[in-house]
């Protein structure tokens, strides 16, 4: 739980967060190199001196790890772990669903854990939405439009298998879907995470969430215009949030344009696990104020409303979480911990 300087108790759900194996020993080939290499260069380029971890921790970490990092450490009361693949160059997986939910087990009432799905796998892939709907009971999924897959280097929600897959999650009630469309990662194609495509599923699937991962980085712009028009198409605020600490007036001029264009209402705190960890990016959320001549401009503020909204009220809507039942939930595990 947050607690604000003045005492508030506010709930934090933290919507991106990762528990992945990027070392040398799951590395498949040079990509998976590449790729961790790349996290872990946002992660020196953006965080505090103080929060930077060695290289081998960054590459694979423990579940206990980023349990104390998240709740104990830090101020999250759930955290939602997105699945990401990239079996093409990672031998056991990125970052599968089976990973996360062995961990989740140990961990009760504090995860919501994310599944994933590739259309290029065609039947397969609609018999891979029943499995982990069926064994896991998933609310959502992640999805990685430029992740690899033999000659193909990406792929668009309009294609028609991904049409077929998304009709399936809305049938079964898998409604958040949770779309990588932001800054390019080596060796992934930035032209495959283009935002244009969001406009056409969000319109023919209203059943559904599009919770658009780092706000369409560095397509600011194409994401607004969309968001603004499509009640269904959220914003996931993972990778700009660090801005506040590195370009603390650049982070202004974006959570601006999103509370100008999307609303309050329409965006998620992320903390991109493990590339930033939560405490200090909720802590200068928390503190942050809009400099007077953007908020004269947009006509906009970020108050104490839409942070609480952001930081957790507005994912728990999404997930179904009655916030008061969970911090009864969690009031009681805590006191059973300290009575042991």
């Amino acid at each position: 739980m947050f607690r604000t300087p003045d005492g508030e108790e506010v709930f934090v759900i933290d919507g991106h967060t990762h528990f992945w194996d990027g070392s040398p020993e799951n590395q498949a080939n040079i990509h998976g190199k590449q790729f961790i290499d790349c996290f872990y260069a946002y992660h020196n380029a953006l965080s505090p001196k103080e929060q930077l971890w060695a290289k081998d921790k960054f590459e694979k970490y423990s579940a206990e790890q980023m349990y104390n990092d998240l709740f104990v450490d830090g101020p999250d009361d759930m955290a939602i772990v997105q699945s990401t693949y990239l079996n093409e160059f990672y031998k056991n997986g990125f970052n599968t669903i089976e990973r996360n939910i062995e961990m989740a087990k140990a961990y009760k009432d504090r995860f919501i854990v994310n599944g994933a799905f590739d259309p290029r796998d065609g039947e397969r892939a609609l018999d891979y939405i029943h499995y982990m709907k069926e064994t896991f009971g998933i609310k959502g999924v992640k999805l990685y439009t430029a992740e690899w897959k033999g000659e193909s280097r990406g792929w668009k929600l309009t294609d028609p298998n991904a049409y077929r897959c998304l009709e399936l999650c809305q049938k079964l009630g898998i409604t958040n879907i949770h779309i990588h469309k932001g800054p390019t990662i080596i060796p992934l194609d930035k032209d495959a995470f283009d935002v244009h495509d969001v406009d056409h599923v969000a319109t023919d699937f209203q059943g559904l969430n599009f919770i658009i991962e780092h706000c369409g980085l560095p397509r600011l712009d194409d994401f607004c215009w969309i968001a603004v028009q499509e009640t269904n198409v959220y914003g996931g605020l993972a990778v700009a949030l660090p801005f506040i600490h590195s370009r603390p007036r650049y982070f202004a001029e974006v959570i601006s344009e999103l509370l100008f264009w999307v609303g309050e209402d329409k965006l998620l705190f992320g903390s991109d696990y493990a590339i930033w960890t939560p405490r200090w990016l909720v802590e200068k959320f928390w503190n942050f104020e809009i400099p007077e001549d953007i908020k004269q401009e947009h006509g906009v503020d970020l108050t104490r409303e839409a942070k609480r909204k952001i930081l957790g009220l507005n994912a728990a809507r999404l997930y179904g979480v009655d916030v008061e039942t969970q911090k009864l939930k969690l009031r009681d595990a805590s006191l059973a911990v300290a009575a042991e």
